[in-house]
Order: C-alpha cells, then sequence, then structure tokens
C-alpha cells in the first residue's frame, strides 16, 4: 500500500524560532524542522514548502490567501497538508482556513507550539509528529487544529494559555478525536463529504471589533459605521448595549442598515442570548442586527470577512450565509429557530 503524501506548509512562528538577540524569532526552515522528526517519514511521504517565516503577530488575511493558494495549486498532488504556525494567531487561522477551504475530503492541519523545536524540553516534536500522522489517516479531512494530543475543530478552537503545552480549548465543543502514542482516537466519526473542494481567495477584512468596558461612551461610534463594513460588538455577558450609548448605537443602525452589525460576547463559554436581559432585549427589538450565539469571537470575524470578501459568488443573504453551519461553526440550532 502507497503511503500517504502529505506537504509541510511552513509559516514560522515560536516551532521555528531560534533565540536571537531580541528574544526568540523564526529562523528555522520546514527542511531544517523535519531533521527533528524523522520518525514521521515511517509512516508517510513528506515535502516541505517555506511560504512564511514570521512570528504569528504579524499573521494577516494576505497571508490565509496565500495559504490557500498554496493548497489549492498543490491540493491533486498530496493526500493532506501540515501548516505549521505560531499559536498566537492559530484559532483565527484556523477559523479563515474552515471558510476559504470548504468540502475538502483531504486533511489540512495547523500545529505549532509552546517551545521552539530546537529546546531540549519542548512539545514542538510531539504535536508536529502528531499532525503529520492525523494527516496521513484515511478518516481524516478538512480543517483542524491538532495540538497537545487533541484535534479541534478549526472553528471552534481558542488560545486560553499563553505558556503551558495544552494552550488551546475546544469552546462548547468536543474534541475530534485524541492522538497517544501514535494511536488515534476518534470521539465523532467524520462522513465523507461528497462535495467537490471550494476555494474561496477573497477576504473583506474591514471590520471593527468594539469592546465593550463599563464607562464607555459613544464618542467613536460615528467613526466606526462611516468607515468599517461589518462592526462585531464584544459585550457583556449573553449581550447587551448599555444606556451610555444605546441612543447614539440605534441612530445609526437606523442611519446605515447596510452594516453588518454582530453582537458577540466577551464570555468565552456558551454564547450569547440578547433575549435575556432588557438591555438587550430593547436593542434586538428596534435594531437590526446578527448574534454570535455560540459561534467562537475567532469564527465570527473570519466568517464575516469570507462572506462580504465573496458576496457575488455565494448564494443567500449575509443572515442567511452567517447562520449557515461550516465545520460545526454553530451548534445550537434551536437558538436560531
Amino acid at each position: 500500500m502507497n503511503r500517504k503524501k502529505v506537504l509541510l506548509i511552513a509559516t514560522g512562528g515560536t516551532i521555528a524560532s531560534k533565540k536571537s538577540e531580541n528574544g526568540l524569532k523564526p529562523q528555522l526552515s520546514p527542511h531544517e524542522l523535519m531533521k527533528y522528526i524523522p520518525q514521521a517519514e515511517s509512516f508517510c511521504e513528506i515535502e516541505t514548502f517555506e511560504l512564511l517565516n514570521i512570528d504569528s503577530s504579524n499573521m494577516e488575511p494576505s497571508h490565509w490567501q496565500q495559504m490557500v493558494s498554496t493548497i489549492k495549486a498543490y491540493y491533486d498532488k498530496f493526500d493532506g497538508f501540515v501548516i505549521a504556525h505560531g499559536t498566537d494567531t492559530m484559532a483565527y487561522t484556523a477559523a479563515a482556513l474552515s471558510y476559504m477551504i470548504q468540502n475538502s475530503q483531504k486533511p489540512i492541519v495547523i500545529t505549532g507550539a509552546q517551545k521552539p523545536i530546537d529546546m531540549e524540553i519542548t512539545d514542538a516534536k510531539s504535536n508536529l509528529t502528531d499532525s503529520f500522522l492525523y494527516a496521513a489517516d484515511d478518516a481524516s479531512q478538512g480543517v483542524q487544529i491538532v495540538f497537545d494530543g487533541k484535534v479541534i475543530a478549526g472553528t471552534r478552537a481558542k488560545k486560553v494559555r499563553s505558556k503551558s503545552y495544552n494552550a488551546f480549548s475546544s469552546i462548547d465543543f468536543p474534541c475530534l478525536a485524541t492522538i497517544q502514542d501514535h494511536h488515534i482516537m476518534r470521539y465523532l466519526p467524520m462522513l465523507p463529504d461528497t462535495k467537490e473542494v471550494r476555494f474561496y481567495e477573497k477576504m473583506d477584512e474591514n471590520i471593527y471589533l468594539m469592546k465593550l468596558v463599563p464607562g464607555i461612551r459613544p464618542k467613536l461610534l460615528q467613526h466606526i459605521f462611516e468607515n468599517y463594513d461589518s462592526i462585531v460588538v464584544e459585550s457583556f455577558g449573553v449581550g447587551g448595549i448599555p444606556k451610555s450609548m444605546q441612543k447614539e448605537f440605534f441612530l445609526l443602525c437606523q442611519k446605515y442598515p447596510d452594516k453588518t452589525v454582530v453582537m458577540a460576547t466577551q464570555v468565552a463559554h456558551e454564547g450569547s442570548d440578547m433575549t435575556v436581559y432588557e438591555v438587550g432585549h430593547d436593542m434586538k427589538k428596534y435594531c437590526r442586527f446578527l448574534e454570535s450565539y455560540d459561534m467562537t469571537l475567532e469564527s465570527v470575524l473570519a466568517k464575516l470577512m469570507w462572506i462580504l470578501g465573496n458576496r457575488d459568488a455565494l448564494d443567500g443573504s449575509i443572515e442567511e450565509l452567517f447562520y449557515q453551519k461550516i465545520n460545526y461553526d454553530i451548534i445550537f440550532k434551536k437558538n436560531l429557530e
């Protein structure tokens, strides 16, 4: 039986970093990364491609477009893809690629590390090895993060720890699988995707994230509504607009009816529901906007960029597209009825 062919796409990050005068800096090539895990060649045939070599804090939507273009160009040649990435923006990239590459029957795995691969004690070797193991498995498909022995759907991941090896959690959704001692234990069986793979290379990044804080005033609201295609409000609890800015917010929603406004929450778990409290109920009654419900903030932002960037190629209204379930991004459909 032929071994699976997997392409390693390197983008930099901690996993490829070495010490410099000013701290850790991505320096290792993908070929150098592979020297630390020669055992991976025993279960798949690996080729490497250096796309970027940046700190993931510098990751931008244009870089996501480069990743999609690369995978599209090599899609027919390889059975799976592993992207080595920095951890700081990994959840954003995983969410973005979930929308930009849909119906993939081949796995697109994103991984990285909390410590560089050239350190004596590091999580990089196990994370990268596990990623190749998962990418070479017949039952794997779609976009996932593989990290610390967990397989997380690309739209459900969030970085919850800045230093520990268990940096990522799957928010309000079980991990798809765990990997231990080179064995994949799947919790959710993946049904083979029969649709043709779709690649989307446009993203509208003209989106503003407004985080509410106690005492916030509406000074910048006019500027925000004037200059951005979409506004995501990161509200308190289950969602709402404080009285200090309700009037101005309402007037601007009426003045700019074509703007896409989404109410999200600062709370990591259990999502939004603006019908619970008066501060949310009244605004939802008089203003037209969407709710994130149980979507992660990373998925909300990435999905809006995808929708607004590909309006001409997509069927349905912005609202219909926003609530279309993609790679487990919305779980509790009953909230949407």
